[in-house]
């Protein structure tokens, strides 16, 4: 074994608690890095590899009713390479058992003819055949005959199966058209239509199934033999590899939506949308893009903070070996095996950290991916860990510790041997700008800082770069505990925002088309009806020039009282008469400001567009919204007065009983509970957020311990002799280490209120980067927060200063003062 070989191990022997705590700094980096990346790699592979086998299609188009001879002129478009016709409609679910209301979309499948896109998977039971669903209609599935009561075979989306414990043979009832049909489920199956399945844009695996049934049963239902209203069609291959996602349309897409939108037109439908703007796409790539974010800001801070460790760790190893170093030169020990020695050092380091946080990240990415599967379903969806992965967040890893040592590293190794020899300069000790300022005469009979006090304040100030840093590092702590924590404080804000300051009713109804208002007094009458308001629904694209976006116009009553519009600031805001109430958002994306008009292109009913002025903005956490007083809207669009959905205030208690009732109601196509949904954002997206402000804190906390103890190992392997001597004078082991913990207690004490103004910034940072058009952080921090922040790193200090005070117990007095010596 070589020499430096053998130095090597000693020395890593000797500060080998400093080591692991600063590998575990690189780890909890490498850990970040290696977990969101690794879990967004496998969730891309899944959609890609699944959008793929699925043959997913990139346009989807709705319409009224339209004959499939139209199918051909479609087809024949430039640049569409394949063209699916369906038959879709929502429907009512009713469970046994279950008083939820559960909404349904059931879409038609001909077997004879099987899909070329969309493919479905069966993950259990079978395919039902057309001969089943006509044997099942002709037996009236043993329940009596005739066709309201024949039993129709359907597969079932797994999620929804899975959520109600359904399996092959279980049956429940929809209504299909006005008439309750049974369904009984042949097979569960997967759609790259529903790797996501909601309601407007919220995870609901209870509330929401996707149903597939022969398509001529479905036809029959709703009078559409020989007719489609949804259309899936393939682009002809580009540039681009078949089965990617681009995140804009190209010019070809933009060209076949064009021309879609023109050949549909007649037939009530208008403004096809590409495969960027499809629900499920469009909310798996904005989870992916999130955790791209999440991945690459946090790791940086703790990678940061290691090299800063290293730094101070390794310049500290350096300047006690000045007299090795000179020895080593002095007998023919090249400058260069010098340096390489000393990153061998830090490299050994970080190949224990790149070990325990490769290790730790592939383990919390499994976790993770589970944590996907609950709003993600895939047919095959496994954790995949890349060797490019591992390989760059090691490289980085070590990247970033070379540039954070090899600089102390070289100013003493270009040492020339007689001036290594020689002690650095002892430091110059003089009053320091507190002491200055607290010997004014104003402040002098005020404070009184006794000897131990001045011998902290001046030893920080003589060392400003390495306080300073350790000061940062400690901030980086109370910041990510801020930024951990933060997501749950935004969680509680959006809930209590969106389901106590905005949402005041109970249940929401909507009929099975737009209504005469009317009926809001037929729900008056139902049990336990307190209040009930009327609303509006509009699909429109909003238009400014060559800017367009779709979205919803929703009809508000002029003084709303169970549906307010309420911004991020808990302030609420109404639409004045006549005008349109944009979401900023909205309005920034169109270029539009206070006081323009735009043309609003009406997307249901006869084809139209209306001009409407801009006479306000709000700042909504969720979508890209436009609000309008309700009859103001009726008036605009020439309609009467017309209703398309009923908020619903009931007495405590009656809420079960009420839904019961909308059952026996034709025309009311379905309803949603608040409580409902609710306890569902609380019981999947509350513990989601709880599991990563866990994982952060903890990150958060070994930063603390690393910068902390760090620091004291230091200052007590620099001031041995210091205290030794003190100890020799009669100072007390008590007295002794208030020196030397009094420097980590300021510290501390700095960083703290530091940390939170840097915790402030970086939720902010992240809040910006994470904006997207379905959703908005609220930048709100709970001053709990701040406390548990605080808590958690009073808590690693107080740790490391345990372990620091038993060390200067046992220091050996005679060996320090020999050691100086």
């Amino acid at each position: 074994m070589k020499a430096l070989t053998r130095k090597l191990l000693r020395d890593l022997r000797l500060m080998w608690s400093q080591a692991l705590t600063i590998a575990l700094v690189v780890a909890s980096g490498i850990a970040g890095f290696v977990t969101t990346l690794s879990a967004v790699e496998s969730l891309e592979a899944a959609r890609d590899r699944y959008y793929a086998v699925g043959h997913f299609a990139d346009v989807f188009a709705s319409v009224k009713r339209a004959p499939l001879s139209v199918i051909e002129q479609v087809r024949a478009l430039p640049g569409v390479a394949d063209v699916q016709p369906s038959t879709e409609f929502i429907v009512r679910i009713e469970l046994p058992g279950v008083n939820d209301p559960i909404i349904g979309q059931l879409i038609g499948i001909d077997r004879r003819q099987p899909p070329r896109l969309n493919l479905v998977t069966v993950r259990g039971g079978h395919f039902p055949t057309a001969q089943e669903a006509l044997a099942h209609a002709a037996n009236g599935g043993g329940s009596g005959g005739g066709q309201g009561a024949a039993v129709i075979p359907a597969l079932v989306s797994e999620a929804f199966a899975n959520a109600h414990g359904l399996k092959p043979g279980s049956r429940l009832n929809a209504l299909i058209n006005g008439r309750q049909r049974t369904l009984e489920v042949a097979g569960l199956a997967l759609s790259p239509e529903f790797i996501f399945a909601g309601l407007w844009g919220m995870p609901d695996l209870r509330g929401f199934g996707v149903f597939w049934i022969d398509r001529e049963v479905l036809a029959a239902a709703y009078d559409m033999e020989g007719a489609f209203n949804r259309l899936a069609i393939k682009l002809a291959p580009t540039g681009a590899a078949a089965g990617e996602a681009a995140d804009t349309p190209t010019n070809q897409e933009a060209q076949v939506l064009a021309d879609l939108e023109r050949v549909l037109a007649p037939w009530g439908g208008r403004d096809p949308r590409a495969r960027t703007d499809q629900t499920s796409h469009a909310m798996l790539d904005n989870e992916i893009k999130e955790q791209h974010v999440m991945g690459t800001v946090l790791p940086a801070i703790f990678l940061g903070v290691a090299a800063f460790l290293l730094n101070v760790v390794v310049s500290r190893l350096v300047a006690t070996q000045r007299e090795q170093i000179a020895a080593l030169k002095a007998l023919g020990y090249a400058n260069r095996q010098i340096v390489a020695h000393y990153l061998q050092l830090v490299l050994a380091i970080v190949a224990l950290g790149g070990v325990l946080g490769v290790a730790l990240g592939r383990w919390l990415g499994r976790m993770f991916l589970g944590l996907y599967a609950e709003f993600f379903r895939f047919p095959s969806f496994e954790h995949e860990l890349g060797a490019w992965l591992v390989l760059l967040s090691v490289g980085l890893s070590v990247a970033t510790a070379v540039a954070g040592t090899l600089g102390a590293i070289l100013a003493t190794v270009r040492l020339s041997p007689a001036a290594a020899m020689r002690p650095p300069a002892p430091g110059r000790y003089r009053r320091t700008l507190v002491e200055r300022f607290l010997a004014l005469p104003g402040v002098r009979r005020v404070i009184h800082l006794g000897p131990p006090a001045r011998m902290v304040l001046r030893n920080m100030e003589r060392r400003p770069w390495r306080t300073t840093l350790s000061i940062t590092g400690v901030a980086a702590a109370v910041a990510i505990v801020i930024m951990g924590n933060f997501f749950r404080d935004a969680i509680e804000t959006i809930v209590d925002t969106t389901f106590t300051l905005s949402m005041r009713s109970d249940v929401s109804v909507w009929p099975t088309d737009p209504v005469a208002e009317r009926m809001r007094h037929e729900l008056e009458h139902l049990p336990g009806v307190r209040a009930v308001e009327s609303n509006r629904y509009v699909a429109v694209t909003l238009v400014n020039g060559q800017r367009r976006e779709r979205s919803q116009i929703r009809g508000v009553p002029a003084e709303p009282q169970l549906y307010r519009i309420i911004d991020v600031a808990n302030r609420e805001s109404r639409p004045s008469p006549g005008g349109l109430l944009l979401t900023d958002r909205l309005a920034d994306k169109l270029g539009l400001r206070i006081g323009d008009v735009v043309r609003v292109e009406i997307q249901e009913g006869r084809p139209r567009s209306i001009e409407l002025t801009v006479d306000g903005t709000v700042r909504e956490m969720m979508g890209l919204n436009a609000y309008m007083e309700r009859r103001a809207l009726n008036r605009a669009l020439g309609e009467g007065d017309v209703a398309s959905g009923f908020t619903v205030a009931l007495e405590p208690g009656t809420e079960a009983a009420f839904l019961a009732a909308t059952r026996g109601l034709p025309r009311v196509a379905g309803a949603f509970s608040k409580a409902s949904m609710l306890r569902n954002m609380n019981e999947i997206s509350a513990r989601n957020v709880r599991i990563m402000s866990t994982v952060l804190t903890l990150f958060a906390s070994v930063i603390a311990v690393g910068v902390v103890y760090n620091n004291a190992r230091i200052a007590l392997a620099e001031r041995a002799w210091e205290l030794a001597s003190l100890r020799v004078l009669g100072f007390t082991r008590g007295e002794v280490s208030a020196l030397l913990l009094g420097e980590l207690a300021l510290v501390i004490a700095v960083a703290l209120p530091l940390g939170m103004a840097l915790g402030w910034a970086l939720v902010h940072g992240i809040v910006d980067l994470l904006k997207s058009d379905q959703f908005y952080f609220p930048v709100v921090i709970q001053p709990r927060t701040y406390a548990w922040a605080a808590i958690a790193v009073l808590a690693a200090g107080v740790a490391s200063a345990l372990v620091v005070r038993r060390r200067i117990d046992r220091l050996d007095m005679v060996q320090a003062l020999k050691t100086r010596e």
